[in-house]
């Protein structure tokens, strides 16, 4: 018999009623995900000073962002068998009892035995395996990952670096005697595996089943070791900043204008070579970028989160004509979805082919919007989903992150100019609840008394676009830009390729 339904208030979605015996108890606490496949054990292999950490490390910080509760498991750096046996009790506790969906087992697993036995666990348990490879014959770069991690663990605390790097390339020895690579074509053909070689330079894949190995897969066929530069900062000061006012497509202020020029001698004064920069298709941020002089992309993706009903509004007149929501947002800010907005668990799909292509570019900067920006900044920071959307983002100041081994330093710059404080603290008599919530990218129903949804975006020539009804899906025609800008400019549509400006006619 159909379960009823009701509607999350949070999240605008609809979930079997908690009253309903049948109703499946959920796998996690929070509003993550809730699939249906089974939990899945990541299994990294190769000899030592191979990158594995870097990259299983790397991956548990992006899965986890991306809703998908992961473990890595660091015990498992043990070579004994009784530390690795334990070390899988602790993956099954994870993924059974603690509500993991994802486990990433970081050990060398050089033999076919080994990996035999981590394939009886998997079978015995009901879970997915899939297994990480990691083969480098260059000297260059295993000597370097020597230097730069190994060298600096509490192993060799008391060595000089020389004797430091004899005694890792001495262990690296042992290993290799009974190192048996994942073989393709015989002994591993049934295996779901990925072999990463010479650092992503070529990748063979094997027998990708599901949806999370695929998404593992294009991860770690994007990122790359090479040092670069990540700029995160938002637009300067807008008219609507200044009004206290939630998104909207204002200009800036006299204040943010003053932004741009600082900005500008910030940039020339990094001298940073072939410098891209990233702009969201909203007015304020594409001003910001006008005043650079250098060529820029428009990404639809970098747009500020979706307000729906409260668009255009302060927070005391939200707080007025909707106090429930208001109400609600606090209570859960990261899974508060506004009436046919969005959430930052939306923004979090919207903005991941950003962080894709920033994993795959060099030096970036990207100018974009406060909510946008914790997204961003929660990923190479690795800040949880409650963090993420009280994270300090500033008007006129300037994040310089720069990846490093296990993680990523940041800096932060501000450039002088003064400019309203637009956050906003998390209020203290909230708590953090707990529920079964889903997490789902659908279209959000109208659930206030609001029968318009004021326009997203103005007019390219400064006048508001006529307030529309809700109606059928309307189409896009192409259209010429009828303002002169100066900037060579590449706007991102849906598919994420250069074309020309669309408008919604």
């Amino acid at each position: 018999m159909p379960r009823e339904l009701r509607q999350s208030r949070i999240q605008k979605i609809w979930i079997p009623s908690k009253d309903d015996k049948h109703a499946p108890v959920p796998r996690r606490s929070g509003g993550g995900l809730h699939l249906a496949n089974p939990p899945t054990v990541i299994v990294m292999v190769g000899l030592p000073a191979r990158g594995k950490t870097y990259m299983s490390k790397k991956l548990t910080r992006y899965l986890n962002w991306t809703g998908l509760p992961t473990k890595d498991n660091q015990d498992a750096v043990k070579v004994r068998q009784e530390c690795a046996l334990a070390a899988l009790r602790d993956v099954k506790s994870y993924l059974t009892e603690e509500g993991g969906q994802i486990a990433v087992f970081d050990a060398t697993n050089t033999t076919r035995e080994r990996r035999d036995t981590i394939l009886s666990f998997g079978n015995e348990n009901g879970f997915t395996m899939f297994f990480i490879e990691s083969v480098c014959n260059d000297p260059e770069v295993i000597a370097t990952n020597i230097m730069e991690v190994k060298v600096s663990c509490p192993d060799y605390k008391d060595c000089n670096k020389t004797q430091a790097m004899e005694d890792f390339q001495k262990r690296i020895e042992c290993y290799r005697v009974s190192y048996e690579p994942l073989d393709p074509d015989q002994y591993d053909r049934n295996l779901s595996f990925i072999k990463v070689i010479d650092v992503g330079r070529r990748f063979l894949v094997n027998r990708i089943q599901d949806h999370i190995q695929s998404k593992i897969v294009y991860y770690l066929m994007n990122i790359h070791v090479q040092p670069r530069t990540i700029y995160l900062c938002r637009h300067g000061e807008s008219e609507y900043n200044l009004q206290g006012r939630l998104g909207g497509d204002s200009g800036l202020s006299s204040q943010g204008r003053k932004f741009t020029r600082a900005l500008t001698t910030f940039v020339e004064e990094q001298n940073m070579k072939d410098l891209r920069v990233w702009t969201s298709q909203l007015r304020r941020s594409i001003q910001t970028a006008e005043a650079l002089g250098k060529p820029y992309e428009q990404w639809k993706a970098l747009n500020e989160i979706d307000a729906g009903v409260c668009e255009d509004m302060t927070y005391d007149e939200v707080k007025g004509r909707y106090p429930d929501e208001f109400s609600l947002r606090d209570q859960d800010k990261f899974y508060y979805r506004y009436p046919t907005g969005e959430s930052y668990q939306d923004l979090v799909q919207r903005v991941e082919p950003v962080i894709m292509e920033l994993e795959r570019q060099e030096n970036v900067l990207v100018i974009c919007h406060q909510a946008v920006m914790r997204c961003l900044l929660a990923y190479f920071l690795d800040k949880s989903a409650d963090e993420m959307p009280y994270l300090k983002c500033p008007l006129h100041t300037v994040l310089k992150l720069t990846p490093v081994a296990y993680g990523c330093k940041v800096e932060s710059v501000s450039l002088n100019i003064e400019a309203v404080n637009t956050h906003r603290d998390r209020p203290e008599q909230m708590k953090k609840g707990s529920g079964g919530l889903i997490r789902r990218n659908s279209f959000t129903p109208l659930s206030s008394h609001e029968p318009i949804k004021k326009p997203r975006i103005d007019g390219l020539n400064g006048r508001p676009v006529r307030e529309t009804r809700p109606g059928p899906l309307s189409h896009c025609g192409t259209s010429p830009l009828p303002v002169p800008l100066s900037g060579k400019i590449l706007k991102r549509g849906p598919s994420d390729r250069p074309e020309l400006l669309q408008v919604c006619k």
